[in-house]
């Protein structure tokens, strides 16, 4: 069985989709004839958990974990003794009600002053201190017990840095994944980074990407950028869904769903969505008995207070943080499953890793963002649902009170198009493929 070592931030027991592409890679890595070998930090940050993933760790799978020092104790202090805003809830988590800090609301000194320091001082990203004893370690490591290929998958994208250095100084073939863009993720723009940092920045992104065996995206939007950046291949191969984990039994509990699973930010706020879900509960009595609008996941306050105002606070089910089984489990039991993308030009390209889990629930989908961005290529290519621009208000609309009408007549259908391109279990072929052709043009 060949060898691959994959460097991630992200492994269980920590959760959300960040996690997920690759413990479902892993999963199915040896029945292609490739023993996963995953090299993570033993202390990482945690934004969640969830043992849940633990379960689908395959046997054959090698788990190296090392020791990583971060920055966040610094800003803990700098926000003060006992605050719960600091970097890591800047960058990916909650606090106080906010879901993405970075990119929401005004700014205290404190909270300005940490993002310049962020931003400025630790390029990419604040895990780049856990570099170079990463590739001290692996040297050794891998000098004992050789693989045939590398991967590394950011966010974080230092991670990518690991395996650049590994690869140019032991000549083993190197994929960086990239489940997000680089310079072009959309919140970069909400960091205070001097032109210095910027140019150090994208010489890092321009070296990974030419320097490296092959590109691997997420997205056919982002393949595309990435490939007009550089020579080197840019594969593709996007997230997926996971047969099995589908495979439960729902009972139908006679209310009109619209479920939302996963991060739910400010900056993805549906203004238009929950005006139209007021007004049409403030017309029809029945509707408004029966509307539950059910939240799997951490909340922004600014999607709370929007909820209320339209006036369906009663309407709310918030769940909260909930395992992966348990969101799939909602996912099907949807009448409508809602995914709004962040309200950001730059968010066009990028494919949410629960888009995938949505098509496999086999639910419509009410998509909310760029009508013509990578979302709404999927939803129509596969007929599972449709995309309304943030002020399309007349879309939402439509999509809402036909889904109604629907489930007052018996239940709203499920959804039939072709998915299996999308299986975690087919995906894994592709992957296994590009490692092979990789591991053997550059023996």
């Amino acid at each position: 069985m060949k060898r691959v070592l994959v460097i991630t931030y992200y492994w269980p027991p920590s959760g959300g989709s960040g996690v997920q592409r690759w413990v479902k890679f892993a999963k199915y890595l040896p029945l292609e004839g490739w023993q996963p070998v995953i090299y993570t930090p033993e202390n990482p940050e945690y934004t969640a958990i969830d043992h849940t993933l633990e379960a689908e760790i395959p046997r054959e799978a090698e788990i190296i974990r090392r020791p990583i020092t971060e920055p966040y104790n610094i800003y803990r202090k700098l926000m003060g003794k006992g605050a719960s805003t600091d970097m890591k809830t800047l960058t990916a988590g909650a606090s106080k009600g906010e879901v993405t800090e970075i990119s929401s609301g005004k700014k205290t000194f404190k909270q300005r002053l940490s993002l310049w320091i962020r931003g400025n001082l630790f390029v990419p990203d604040p895990r780049v201190g856990w570099v170079r004893p990463s590739v001290r370690f692996l040297k050794k490591y891998l000098a004992e017990h050789p693989v045939d290929a590398i991967v590394t998958t950011g966010p974080p994208h230092s991670m990518h840095l690991i395996g650049q250095r590994l690869h140019k100084e032991l000549g083993i073939p190197w994929i960086p994944d990239f489940r997000d863009p680089w310079s072009r993720m959309y919140y970069l723009k909400h960091l205070p980074m001097t032109r210095r940092t910027w140019r150090r920045l994208r010489a890092m992104e321009q070296s990974v990407l030419d320097e490296c065996s092959t590109v691997l995206a997420v997205t056919p939007l982002v393949q595309e950028e990435f490939q007009a950046q550089t020579k080197t291949p840019v594969a593709m191969i996007t997230n997926g869904y996971d047969g099995g984990d589908f495979d439960q039994p729902v009972e139908p509990d006679g209310c009109f769903n619209v479920v939302h699973t996963g991060l739910f930010a400010a900056d993805g706020n549906p203004l238009n969505l929950w005006k139209a879900l007021g007004v049409k509960a403030w017309a029809d009595p029945e509707f408004k008995k029966a509307l539950r609008l059910r939240l799997v996941g951490k909340v922004d306050r600014e999607v709370y207070a929007a909820i209320e105002e339209a006036g369906l606070r009663d309407n709310v089910v918030d769940l909260g943080y909930c395992d992966h089984l348990t969101a799939v489990r909602e996912q099907l039991a949807a009448s409508v499953l809602i995914l709004p993308l962040r309200n950001d030009p730059e968010y066009r390209p990028i494919l949410p890793g629960k888009l995938f889990e949505y098509l496999a629930a086999r639910r419509p989908v009410l998509g909310i963002g760029q009508e013509d961005g990578a979302m709404a290529r999927v939803l129509a290519d596969t007929g599972a649902g449709v995309t309304a621009g943030w002020d399309n208000l007349d879309a939402m609309r439509a999509f809402i009170d036909q889904a109604w009408e629907q489930h007052k007549a018996g239940g709203v259908p499920s959804v039939s198009g072709d998915i299996l391109r999308f299986s975690r279990r087919n995906l894994t072929r592709e992957l296994a493929a590009l490692l092979e052709r990789v591991s053997t043009e550059n023996k």
